[in-house]
């Protein structure tokens, strides 16, 4: 964008600007044209504004203003003068200096030799031209996370980033930007604590993260906003953890995902777009080979192909349904419900030309207008294959018209019985930032501000990708009170996640780099709050996985929150229906593949536990090797493990890592250590009773035909199930006639011999897996400690009013090798079988 700065000079405090309970700060230039404010809210929030008659700020902005409890805040002022204030709150010092003529902010922790945050002297806050320009200090070598989904490696430092979204099909993993998400939150982290910068504008951006040098102002960091006055929210904290709780405290909580959703969710599009065998008829021969090939499978992806037109031209119409490849969309979804496979239809948010309501969407004002035309706005986009393409526009879902059409396509679609809705294609690419939103809608906030202005880039495009997730939520809930509202979405905002319970990584590419590099996406996304997350497993475009790196990326797929394999796969030879990756596709590897799926479905207790975990916390299930590690110096100095590509953390017990070069049968993984617990050890669940100390690098045997690297912290615990589909508590019919939850295991790890009077404790969570929020959350707690013959357990569990498990007995499951026996309140306890695997199992019967 073209750079107009302007340093405005000669701020100082506006009458009455430094307020008492809202511990709030206000300075104006000369002619009150440009103003700055610094406000506390406690928790280590601050909230920070430059604005100006020609920068004002959009009145929808990501996230409302948080409100503060009269007296909750404790906070003093001190070392006053003309031209600075200071701000002690709880334990941050917070300085604001404005002698040399613009404001200069910087935060630290008390008693720490210098701050965290500061602004870049002389150039702190610009104008720049329709927008501003925000120039900080760059600390350099240390870790810089965030900004939703950026490419790999995880750490963004010395870096440039476009702050927009699109639609980046056969994306490449590490050089891509932008890709789908458009969230502005940069977190800063370093072992002595952790400061994130949050703007809440939806207007495209730039953020340069210590890439930029020059002779007079050094190394810096700049966030770069197109249009509009600035806002941003500064969270402190000790931890990224810190910071990801204060963040969520602002945007909302990770929201309640259905129990099935954890399953295996398969797709293609080679299935909806068939004609003959009709699209209908090859689904439910699909239901038939996962039966064949005994695979679980809970959900589908249905790509857009059900919408395809008849007859020429035959492009995607949203809310149609091509009856010759469904004839009866009602039937055809009950059938795939009694083979137990929940539906999820892709539906995106633009209407060709061609379309059936094209015309009346128009006369009704439904599009954006293009003020060069006076009329609808239309652009170029996706209509049939690959790369193919047809005139038509975008739903402006700032207008009443075209969020109403949408909410009732959407409610007819869940009367059918479709089971989630998947909000595709909404990254909002349109032409112009000049097009005009209507401004008609009712969920269109106008706090604050004037409706003047009515141009899509002040108000930001992604707005539009939030409040269709708003539209979708809305009828979902609509039509389905008594569920929670299950809409999955490839764009989002930091809005949008209060909407959209589940995302993923988008349209990637086969390969052994992508698959590594995804790791780094998912670390990332779920420091931004969106953490039922994962990727198209397999690649969503290029050639076809061998089966060595189907097998692998197969392995590494069920230890994240998402497991989806969904592609396209075109050719020039086949540019419309493409083709799939299917679990059985290769005969060799199909018994590998059934038995890492079966595993999947085994953990999801432990999957679960995690997400209802996010819900409540905000903490990620899938976190940096370094997440509660941070005393650790060699988390934040070897930059295989700030790049976040190669292992990571699935909830607080399982260490994952992975193989990613074909031909490969060993791979190497860092055990952190924790200052805290001095003897941490770690057990390689591949391995029989192969133990190690913590803080080593260490190689692990890992050949592609067994499994990947999985280590289990010692001391930890995973609740799991049967190795099948099942019932959630909460549903209230079952016409697939799946079995009861009614099996709990509980995988421990304790050290080989005695714990020297050491009790460990786990916790996990369970509800009844479908009811909407205010969640009511059950917890079970274990407790062991062990010497060198027995492991004695304790168990305890709270119940949630009115919630009761379909299982009774917990089965305690010691790792293979492990021969010892198992007391339940010193009770000895018959052993009750030995697996596969040779683990003992042990039967208890709490009371």
């Amino acid at each position: 964008m073209p750079q107009q700065e302007y340093t405005p000079q000669n701020f100082e405090p506006a009458s009455g600007g430094t307020t008492g309970e809202g511990s709030k700060i206000i300075l104006r230039t000369t002619g009150l044209n440009y103003a700055f404010s610094f406000e506390a809210f406690g928790g280590g929030l601050f909230r920070t504004t430059f604005t100006s008659q020609d920068h004002p700020l959009p009145p929808h902005r990501s996230t409302s203003i948080p409100e503060k409890t009269p007296g909750s805040l404790k906070w003093s002022f001190s070392r006053p003068s003309s031209t600075s204030r200071r701000l002690d709150v709880e334990n941050i010092e917070a300085n604001l200096d404005w002698s040399e003529g613009l404001p200069l902010l910087s935060l630290g922790f008390s008693n720490q030799k210098s701050p965290i945050y500061s602004d870049l002297p002389h150039r702190s806050y610009v104008a720049d031209g329709t927008g501003i320009a925000h120039y900080t200090k760059y600390n350099k070598g240390t870790l810089h996370v965030g900004l939703g989904e950026k490419p790999a490696p995880m750490d963004l430092s010395n870096r440039h980033f476009v702050l927009s979204a699109t639609d980046c099909f056969g994306y490449d993993v590490y050089c891509t930007d932008p890709m789908y998400k458009h969230i502005p939150l940069l977190i800063n982290a370093t072992p002595d604590g952790c400061v994130g910068i949050f703007s809440t504008s939806h207007a495209r951006g730039f953020y340069s993260i210590g890439s930029e040098m020059d002779g007079m102002w050094g190394r810096y960091k700049v966030y770069r906003q197109e249009y509009g006055g600035l806002e941003e929210y500064i969270i402190m904290g000790r931890t990224i953890n810190d910071i990801v709780c204060r963040y969520a405290d602002l945007v909302g909580y990770p929201m309640l995902v259905p129990r099935w959703a954890f399953g295996y969710i398969a797709g293609g599009m080679k299935y909806s777009m068939l004609d003959e065998p009709r699209a209908c008829d090859a689904l439910m021969e699909f239901a038939s080979k996962l039966k064949e090939h005994e695979i679980p499978c809970s959900a589908f992806q249905m790509s857009s192909g059900y919408s395809v037109a008849e007859t020429e031209p035959k492009t995607r119409n949203v809310f149609t349904w091509n009856r010759h490849r469904f004839p009866d969309p009602e039937g055809f979804v009950d059938a795939y419900h009694k083979e137990g496979i929940r539906l999820i239809a892709n539906v995106k948010p633009y209407v060709l030309a061609n379309h059936p309501e094209y015309e009346k969407l128009k006369n009704a004002g439904a599009f954006f207008l293009d003020p060069a035309t006076n009329e609808s706005a239309t652009a170029r986009l996706w209509s049939a294959g690959g790369g193919e393409s047809g005139i038509g526009g975008h739903i402006d879902f700032t207008s009443t018209a075209g969020y109403n059409w949408w909410y009732q396509g959407i409610r007819e679609l869940k009367r059918i019985g479709i089971d989630c809705i998947w909000n595709d294609n909404n990254e909002y690419t349109i032409l112009s930032d000049k097009w005009q939103c209507a401004l008609t809608e009712g969920a269109v906030e106008q706090r604050g501000g004037e409706r003047c202005n009515k141009e899509v880039g002040f108000w930001g495009r992604a707005l539009n990708t939030e409040l269709m997730g708003k539209s979708s939520h809305d009828a979902t809930l609509e039509v389905e009170p008594n569920k929670r509202p299950f809409v999955l979405t490839r764009s989002a905002t930091a809005g949008t996640l209060r909407y959209c319970a589940s995302s993923w990584s988008g349209d990637n590419v086969t390969s052994w780099e992508g698959m590594k590099g995804a790791n780094a996406l998912a670390l990332t996304a779920g420091m931004c709050l969106m953490q039922c997350y994962g990727h198209d497993i397999g690649g969503f475009e290029g050639p076809q996985p061998s089966p060595e790196l189907l097998v692998r990326w197969i392995q590494l797929g069920i230890y994240s929150s998402r497991f989806a394999i969904n592609c396209y796969k075109t050719s020039p030879e086949d540019n419309s229906v493409g083709d799939v990756i299917e679990p059985w596709m290769y005969p060799e590897t199909t018994p590998i593949i059934r038995d890492t799926i079966k595993r999947r479905y085994e953990i999801i207790p432990y999957l679960y536990s995690l997400a209802l975990e996010s819900h409540i916390t905000a903490t990620p299930p899938q976190r940096w090797t370094g997440w509660g590690y941070e005393s650790d110096s060699e988390v934040w100095s070897n930059r295989v493990l700030t790049d976040g590509e190669t292992q990571y953390w699935l909830g607080d017990t399982l260490l994952i890592s992975g193989v990613y070069e074909p031909g490969i049968s060993t791979s190497r993984l860092y055990l952190p250590k924790d200052i805290a617990d001095p003897d941490l050890q770690y057990l390689n669940l591949n391995s029989p009773q192969k133990y190690y100390i913590a803080g080593q690098w260490v190689e692990i045997e890992s050949k592609w035909d067994e499994s990947i690297p999985v280590l289990a912290k010692v001391g930890g615990a995973i609740p799991v199930g049967r190795r099948c589909q099942t019932l959630s508590v909460g549903e209230d019919s079952n016409p697939a006639n799946l079995p009861l939850d009614d099996y709990r295991g509980i995988e421990i790890f304790p050290p080989p011999g005695s714990c020297y009077g050491k009790e460990y404790v786990s916790t996990w969570y369970e509800d009844d897996g479908i009811s909407p929020p205010p969640v009511k959350v059950s917890s079970f707690t274990i407790k062991y400690s062990s010497d060198e013959k027995c492991v004695q357990v304790s168990f305890e569990r709270k119940l949630a009013s009115g919630f009761s498990t379909a299982w009774n007995d917990l089965v305690v499951i010691l790792p293979t090798g492990d021969k010892r026996g198992v007391t339940l309140d010193g009770k000895e306890i018959a052993l009750t079988k030995k697996d596969g695997k040779q683990r003992s199992h042990f039967t208890v019967s709490p009371s």
